[in-house]
């Protein structure tokens, strides 16, 4: 009897299984033939000849040193806000988590116009007056990354200082630590492994912007020009090899990016 009633329920359990694993291995042969699809459209005598010219020397350079401002600005911001998040209890915590939280949900280019209407009509002149211009330069594109690239950082050194035993903290401070010495000395080695990993999710989201770089910064060739752009520009004047090539160096480079990033995820998950 025991026998019979168990059958049933085995069987379910291994069609429910089945479905999981098929769902599961449907979705990660999708994504290898996508990526497979992309770099088959190109071959390496094409591909070494897109790296070799000027257009995508630029582009790349200007990509990762703009990235790499737009992170560090962005970890500086991202610091103190997932802190005061994650040690206080403030009101009206779930509005201002959600402001925070703005520009992950919101169209890029909402993001973009938002962003031009405040460099630009609302700002513009006084900025000018001090002799700043963000409007259509390259200012504007690092103020872009940084702006579409904080929110990542503020939720994963949220969790990363969320995760660390406050304990340890109180135990610094009653051997004379002062708070600043409590979160340079204690907190912020405690949440190494969460901060690196933001920064780079952070830089990650940077590098492939686009949408809010064009609204505020422009599609301006060898002048704003970030690698994002340049698929942009050379698809619409159907010069496909060259958007195809640069777009394989972005998939390789952000296919690098996410692996060292899930390493150090899973390294503090395992702290």
């Amino acid at each position: 009897m025991d026998s019979r009633q168990n059958n049933p329920k085995q069987l379910q359990n291994a069609i429910f299984f089945c479905l999981l694993w098929i769902v599961f291995a449907f979705t990660i042969l999708f994504l290898l033939l996508l990526m497979m699809g992309l770099i088959s459209y190109s071959d390496l005598s094409t591909l070494f000849n897109i790296l070799k010219q000027v257009e995508f020397h630029f582009a790349l350079k200007f990509t990762l040193w703009t990235s790499l401002v737009a992170t560090i600005f962005a970890t500086i911001i991202a610091l103190p806000c997932a802190y005061i998040l994650s040690r206080y209890k403030l009101p009206g915590r779930v509005f201002l988590d959600t402001m925070l939280d703005m520009p992950i949900v919101l169209p890029p280019l909402i993001s973009g116009i938002a962003l031009l209407i405040f460099f630009g009509p609302v700002l513009g002149d006084h900025l000018a007056q001090a002799g700043i211009k963000i409007v259509f330069t390259p200012l504007g594109v690092i103020i872009a990354q940084c702006f579409i690239a904080t929110p990542y950082a503020i939720k994963t050194f949220k969790q990363a200082f969320a995760s660390i035993d406050q304990r340890m903290e109180n135990i610094a401070r009653t051997l004379g630590f002062s708070p600043p010495n409590v979160f340079l000395k204690v907190t912020l080695p405690l949440a190494k492994n969460g901060i690196i990993a933001g920064i780079m999710m952070a830089w990650t989201r940077a590098l492939g912007e686009f949408g809010a770089t064009a609204m505020l910064a422009g599609i301006t060739r060898m002048k704003t020009e970030t690698l994002s752009v340049a698929v942009f520009l050379n698809m619409s004047i159907g010069d496909i090899k060259f958007a195809i090539s640069t777009a394989i160096v972005m998939l390789f480079i952000a296919f690098v990016l996410l692996i060292i990033l899930k390493i150090l995820l899973r390294n503090e998950v395992s702290v």
